[in-house]
């Protein structure tokens, strides 16, 4: 066996029966997550799936120490999210850009390394290499209410990968796009992910989305959120349009509609 397979069987994220309960705006307690248990290997690329309210969202922000575990445990890499946090090993990428109006292209993606006290110089070609790994080199000096919605999401990716991070946490990042700018950007994030061999967990509605994407598809029921099954994705790598044509493709969607508990997504 390579390092590299070595590597990607090492298990970088460890989650142990874990529970999430909240109070909601009215002051209700809400039990997002029920005794989670899962296992994501270092590399992998894992779609949590589901319908609103199962806890796709909370278990993406308590793994990344944005929300507090009311009981259970998560370790990353053998420490405790917050450590993770706070050493910049992730990188988060919503489902709005959150890009700011004032700075160009190039200045949004350097300013987690300007948070980080990275020489002017290193921040420059850390971002410069960025926007070329998303394609959008020749939009450094524009400023984003001139990028239409896709680039602006690339601009946000672009940020998340600046920091170099272990972990890429995506919350339904490509949710509000259109299918053509969705589909470019499935092609352009996985071969982004084969360059950097990041772990990635994402967040998505989308059956046919997670399964082009993934490696493996958690299914999480709601009410409380429970994981009630695991899906191995055993289509070739890399990934083509035309495979969402086959056979093979629509048999993992079903499989993976038919794993929902309580009926379809």
């Amino acid at each position: 066996m390579t390092t590299e397979e070595n590597s990607r069987n090492e298990v970088e994220i460890s989650i142990e029966d874990l529970d999430v309960t909240f109070h909601d705006n009215s002051g209700n307690e809400v039990r997002a997550l029920e005794g989670v248990s899962l296992d994501i290997r270092k590399g992998e690329f894992i779609s949590l799936v589901g319908p609103s309210g199962c806890g796709k969202t909370t278990l993406l922000r308590t793994i990344a120490d944005l929300q507090k575990p009311t009981d259970g445990m998560i370790h990353v890499a053998g420490r405790l999210p917050r450590e993770e946090r706070l050493m910049q090993k992730f990188g988060i990428v919503f489902q709005q850009p959150v890009l700011f109006d004032w700075r160009t292209v190039q200045k949004n993606v350097e300013l987690p390394l300007e948070l980080m006290y990275y020489s002017r110089k290193d921040r420059h070609q850390r971002a410069k290499d960025m926007l070329e790994m998303v394609g959008l080199s020749d939009f450094a000096d524009s400023y984003p209410s001139q990028l239409s919605g896709g680039m602006q999401q690339r601009v946000n990716i672009a940020r998340a990968f600046a920091i170099r991070p272990e972990i890429l946490l995506m919350d339904e990042p490509f949710s509000a796009l259109d299918e053509f700018t969705k589909e470019k950007l499935h092609e352009d994030l996985l071969r982004m992910w084969r360059q950097t061999n990041k772990t990635v967990i994402f967040v998505t509605h989308n059956i046919q989305e997670a399964v082009f994407l993934s490696d493996r598809i958690c299914v999480l029921s709601p009410h409380p959120g429970r994981l009630s099954a695991i899906v191995d994705v055993t289509l070739n790598r890399p990934r083509t349009a035309e495979m969402k044509y086959t056979p093979e493709f629509n048999s993992l969607v079903e499989k993976v509609r038919n794993s929902f508990e309580g009926g379809s997504i």
